[in-house]
């Protein structure tokens, strides 16, 4: 709760500044505020830890969690506020209303569903987090499912933990839904597709660019500057043959499972975007639902069908791949469902009445115009299984090392 709050005040915050005043070098903030998002939360523990070794529980938790997770919300907002009328907002302030009361009555409920849906992510990611907490010796209950799991042979414990945390999953995914059938809006005609006229800060220009930069400063440059100081003292006592090794590892891991991620993500959205129905809508619920559970949960899962079912997948390969792509489905199926839905039916029909089988017509034509999404859900696969680490841990093969369980 604590850090969804503290993740919704910077993001709005951040994404509102950019968006409507005249802050110098609005691009490049657009840009910088969300560099935090590609930093993994245990590289994050580990660079505060570095800098100030005596920061720990439930302080540093929240500080890493907070200062990686709050481009959940800046991003989604950022894009609805591009895409919000600023005529509303003009005539507003035209009839007196300051920029907080037409922020609050205007401006809020045209974005309050992506803060939402924002702010879902950002407590969803902080429920399911392992490494930073873990780090950070807070007691979540990922860490204490983990410590759990590796304490003994009985696997009760830390499976009735993990039922307790998808059930937490769950109740929030459970109110965030209630919030969006409740906040229904529509715009009448197609408003004014023009972006808005900022907001002249004047005198408060330098304690907003101050509080941009001590915001970029405390979520990046920190775990930055701390990276490049661990590799100028280590550059001559790196072992770097398991260095490279683990990176080899990492990348081949990462690409095997966005393939076929891909795949089974496009298959969903060819059914989804050109046969909509009830199974249809069941299989993509399924395939999403997946993004609600804690990668240590998942993993404890696989653990136990391997160790109960599947006796020849545990601890190989396949049934770490599986797992990955329960985990990232619902990234993929994002990108590559919304690139099929923007590619004309007619194409096919076209190739069909030329001769093409269904699987060719889909290949020639659908495929081919939804590459740049496929591609797009590939890389966001790749580098979400690069950083993944509690699925990494409990399921890897022996012996088999990624730069996260290195780090680890």
């Amino acid at each position: 709760a604590t850090v969804t709050a503290s993740a919704l005040i910077l993001g709005i915050g951040a994404a509102w500044t950019v968006a409507r005043t005249d802050v110098i070098g609005r691009r490049i903030w657009q840009v910088v505020l969300g560099l935090p998002l590609a930093i993994p939360s245990y590289v994050a523990a580990w660079a505060w830890i570095g800098w100030r070794p005596q920061l720990h529980g439930f302080v540093g938790a929240w500080l890493v969690l907070t200062t990686i997770s709050y481009p959940y919300v800046y991003f989604p907002v950022l894009g609805a506020l591009r895409r919000a009328d600023p005529t509303v907002e003009e005539i507003a302030r035209s009839l007196g209303s300051g920029p907080w009361r037409t922020f609050h009555r205007v401006t809020w409920p045209q974005i309050r569903i992506a803060s939402v849906g924002g702010g879902l992510l950002v407590g969803l990611y902080a429920l399911s987090d392992f490494s930073g907490v873990a780090i950070m010796r807070f007691e979540a209950l990922t860490h204490v499912i983990y410590r759990s799991y590796r304490a003994s042979f009985n696997r009760t414990p830390p499976a009735v933990l993990g039922c307790v945390l998808v059930v937490l999953s769950l109740v929030i995914v459970f109110l965030a839904n209630r919030v969006h059938r409740r906040d229904r809006q529509a715009r009448i005609g197609g408003g004014a597709p023009r972006p808005a006229d900022p907001i002249r800060l004047g005198r408060r220009q330098i304690p907003v660019l101050a509080a941009l930069s001590a915001l970029v400063v405390v979520t990046f440059a920190v775990p930055a500057r701390m990276l490049v100081l661990w590799v100028y003292r280590g550059r001559s006592t790196t072992d770097w043959s398991r260095l490279t090794s683990a990176a080899w590892t990492t990348l081949w891991l990462g690409v095997v499972a966005a393939l076929v991620t891909v795949l089974v993500a496009l298959t969903i959205a060819m059914l989804s975007a050109r046969y909509p129905g009830r199974l249809s809508r069941s299989v993509t619920a399924l395939a999403y639902a997946g993004h609600s559970l804690p990668g240590i949960v998942i993993a404890l899962a696989m653990v136990f069908f391997g160790i109960r079912v599947a006796t020849g997948l545990y601890q190989k390969m396949p049934m770490l791949t599986f797992a990955y792509v329960v985990l990232f489905l619902s990234l993929a199926l994002g990108a590559i469902h919304n690139a099929i839905a923007q590619a004309p039916v007619a194409l096919d029909e076209v190739a069909r009445s030329l001769g093409r089988t269904q699987i060719q017509a889909w290949m020639a034509v659908t495929v081919r115009l939804a590459a740049p999404g496929v591609a797009v859900a590939a890389a966001l696969v790749c580098l979400a299984v690069m950083k993944e680490l509690p699925a990494t841990l409990l399921l890897r093969p022996i012996g088999t090392e990624t730069l996260a369980t290195r780090l680890w």
